[in-house]
């Protein structure tokens, strides 16, 4: 490792001197009559409880209070470059893409930034999407060639810029409220979007720490202001489809039926821009099944008909999130179209009849193109949901009306059985506890265990035993995008969400607290599948 020192005398002199800098900096905006933005950001943090924040307790409550005294000098200089040089020779192209550069170094010049020990650099602020105390940082020379350095930023968006494709297409980008489309009926042939899910991140309050420094960087551009709130001095809060109780919407809180709802209005009015022969296509990768589930539902009030899911890889491979658990190594796009008015009727007989024919074709034909374990399992809903989704509504022969949970629990009962059929065979898949012949429930659990947790990247699952790199530190477990969400460093055995298992479990008679502590190990919502060092007792 490297030689560490303590602080001496010029290191304290170096911070005072950066204090006073910052102190005669704010006097001088202070004596011009406070015209203008305040040179440090001193837009307020969000509330305490927000979702992802947990710095406020700790005197942090402006967005400039994440940063040490040099930090901000620097980020300042900066910006007064910036505004130097758009005077003079330099273009709004060239303002535009330098601002991305020190949009960079605001995630690496922070007082949340720590030190990675095992790869000896600084990690970006964003390891995953919260900004959390931390008690030991990094402190990085703006002008240095390493990691976090100035030079770097403009390296990356150098390789971002040589990277793009050439195209003389011009495409338009407009700031607008999903549930009230700008386009006019069926106007266009595709409708593509990744959503949000429920409360999973904050992203407009994690896009203010961007958001506060380009303010002051690029000055009454148009696209850095709320079109909603002209009060807001940040990102539009009040119509972000994102359950968050802090914030209310016309006096309503923003809670899981708000977010439901919203949800529904927005795939409604994609329902309604789209040609009635376009195609939807929406992306997903999320942990829980219950997130599927509310996903799907919006989609199928929106009047869509859910005909296929394709996986497709866009997870870097080895990243930290996969190892040690059913990290999705791919996202599933889920591929839809418009479903007509006159949409019949179906019958809840005929549904189930043909559900475990279209799950295993599905199947079969991804794991013939390399798909397995999580990707696998939640790749087979599209084409399952399409023998449901494509009618107005399902009833059963007494009449009664079928809603998409209990259509669900059919689905992950038939992923699962069709999941032991290629693990342990057939007979074996169909028998229930303690059917004769059959293989034993501890057996069964494992397998499907295992089976879940294969890894479509074509990697083994292994413990953790190989150095962090710089990229790995931005990749830091995402619970998001992860079937699992426990650290790889906890001990032996391999996890999955309880909710995943929970799924698979009950339809296949598999009595999960019968084998707590014998086969598996259940804590804080996740599942372990024991080592066999530990079932041996």
């Amino acid at each position: 490792g490297r030689n560490y020192r303590l602080p001496t005398e010029r290191d304290y002199q170096a911070v005072w001197k950066a204090q006073q800098r910052l102190k005669a900096i704010l006097d001088e905006w202070e004596r011009g009559g406070r015209k203008g933005l305040c040179p440090v950001p001193d837009e307020p943090l969000p509330p305490i409880g927000t979702l992802g924040f947990r710095v406020q307790r700790y005197g942090m409550l402006q967005w400039g209070d994440l940063f040490t005294a040099r930090q901000k000098v620097a980020l300042v200089g900066l910006a007064r470059c910036m505004d130097t040089a758009s005077k003079g020779d330099g273009t709004s192209e060239d303002r535009e893409l330098i601002s991305v550069a020190v949009s960079r170094c605001s995630s690496f010049w922070s007082s949340l930034n720590m030190w990675v020990s095992t790869g000896e650099f600084v990690a970006n602020v964003f390891g995953r999407q919260a900004l959390p105390i931390v008690w030991d940082f990094c402190e990085v020379l703006p002008v240095s060639t390493e990691s976090g350095g100035f030079d770097g930023a403009i390296d990356w968006v150098a390789r971002v810029i040589e990277s793009w494709p050439s195209s003389t297409v011009v495409g338009q980008v407009q700031l607008a409220d999903a549930t009230e489309h700008p386009l006019p009926g069926e106007t266009t042939g595709l409708f593509f979007t990744d959503p949000p899910y429920y409360d999973a991140i904050p992203y407009s309050d994690l896009s203010d720490f961007f958001l506060a420094w380009l303010k002051r960087i690029m000055w009454g551009h148009p696209l850095l202001r709320d079109p909603f709130d002209p009060a807001n001095p940040l990102s539009p809060k009040t119509r972000e489809a994102v359950q968050d109780e802090t914030k209310r919407d016309n006096g309503r809180p923003k809670d899981r039926a708000w977010f439901e709802e919203t949800m529904a209005r927005a795939f409604a009015e994609g329902r309604r821009v789209l040609h009635e022969d376009g195609v939807g296509s929406v992306v997903f990768a999320h942990k829980t099944t219950e997130g599927w589930e509310a996903l799907l539902s919006g989609m199928i009030r929106g009047g869509w008909t859910i005909t296929g899911s394709w996986p497709i890889a866009t997870e870097r491979p080895g990243r930290l999130r996969s190892q040690d658990s059913a990290a999705l190594a791919t996202s599933v796009h889920l591929v839809c179209r418009p479903r007509p008015e006159d949409a019949p009727v179906g019958d809840w007989g005929e549904v189930l009849r043909e559900l475990p024919k279209r799950v295993g074709d599905w199947m079969e034909r991804l794991q013939g193109e390399g798909i397995r374990g999580a990707d696998l399992v939640f790749a087979c809903i599209g084409p399952a949901l399409e023998v449901f989704s494509r009618y107005r509504k399902v009833e059963t022969a007494d009449g009664r009306e079928v809603k998409l949970p209990e259509f669900l629990e059919k689905v992950w009962e038939v992923v699962g059985r069709t999941a032991l059929e290629q693990v342990l065979g057939t007979a074996e898949a169909r028998a229930r506890n303690g059917a004769t012949g059959a293989v034993e429930e501890d057996a069964r659990l494992t397998a499907l265990f295992l089976w879940t947790l294969q890894s479509t990247n074509g990697q083994e699952i292994h413990h953790r035993d190989t150095e962090s790199t710089e990229e790995d530190a931005e990749e830091e477990i995402d619970e998001d995008n992860s079937v699992s969400s426990v650290s790889p460093w906890c001990k032996k055995g391999f996890s999955l969400v309880f909710d995943v298992v929970r799924r698979f479990a009950q339809p296949l008679g598999i009595d999960l607290p019968k084998w707590e502590g014998r086969i598996i190990e259940t804590k804080k919502g996740v599942v372990r599948l024991m080592a066999v060092s530990e079932r041996a007792r």
